[in-house]
């Protein structure tokens, strides 16, 4: 009987110390490091509260090195890439795995210039750099403006549109697209006063800052169970 326990005894003991190896903290990988940042990059659209994704009030530097802000509008109800796009690039976006797109509208500060954001969530980073590939440099097409009545943004819609653009960041492609908000169509304005005005270098400010948002690493733990190994 005294062997058996003995052996039971060092069986539950190997036992004891096998678990203590499995759950205790040991030092991330660089493959787990880099792991961790995607997926919390890729989860931040549907954990993040849409304030934080578009928020209230975006910080820029204007062309005279001034410091500028751009006020958020509204918010447009989640759609899908197809509903909140032009045909040919909803097209694309369907076709590499786009699951949902996120819009919100943004004024400078004098309420001259409107700007709608567009994040096209994909499936991951590889079906993002696809679609980016596909996307071409058509200025024309991007995402559809959203409106919001009783505001210095309801008369922007497609045809105020003068240019559209896109940027990739982790699983996301981020659109802009900007006019005035005098309701202003692309085809009242010269290029010449588009290549010398604000609208675009103010949509491209506030884009920017939204895809660096959504893409910013975040800290990583050092280990297993937290920074303590």
């Amino acid at each position: 009987m005294g062997v058996i326990l003995a052996v039971a005894t060092t069986a539950v003991l190997s036992g004891a110390v096998g678990l203590l190896r499995e759950t205790a903290s040991r030092p991330l990988t660089a493959e787990e490091q880099n792991l961790y940042v995607q997926q919390d990059v890729a989860r931040r659209w549907r954990t993040w509260p849409t304030t934080l994704v578009f928020p209230q009030e975006l910080e820029y530097v204007g062309l005279a090195r001034t410091q500028q802000y751009a006020q958020r509008i509204g918010i447009a109800p989640e759609a899908p890439c197809r509903a909140g796009t032009d045909a040919v690039v909803g097209s694309i976006l369907a076709e590499n795995g786009c699951r949902t797109l996120l819009r919100a509208t943004y004024v400078d500060q004098t309420s001259t210039f409107v700007v709608t954001v567009g994040v096209a969530v994909m499936e991951d980073v590889e079906k993002r750099r696809t679609a980016v590939g596909q996307l071409g440099a058509d200025n024309r097409v991007g995402v559809r403006p959203v409106a919001f009545p009783g505001t210095a943004s309801e008369s922007f819609g497609a045809a105020q549109r003068q240019r559209n653009a896109w940027i990739g960041v982790g699983p996301y492609i981020v659109f802009s697209t900007a006019g005035y908000a005098d309701g202003r169509t692309r085809a009242a304005v010269s290029p010449e006063e588009i290549t010398h005005s604000e609208l675009w270098p103010t949509a491209q400010s506030v884009a920017g800052r939204i895809a660096h948002a959504l893409g910013a690493e975040p800290a990583v733990p050092r280990c297993t169970q937290g920074n303590v190994c």
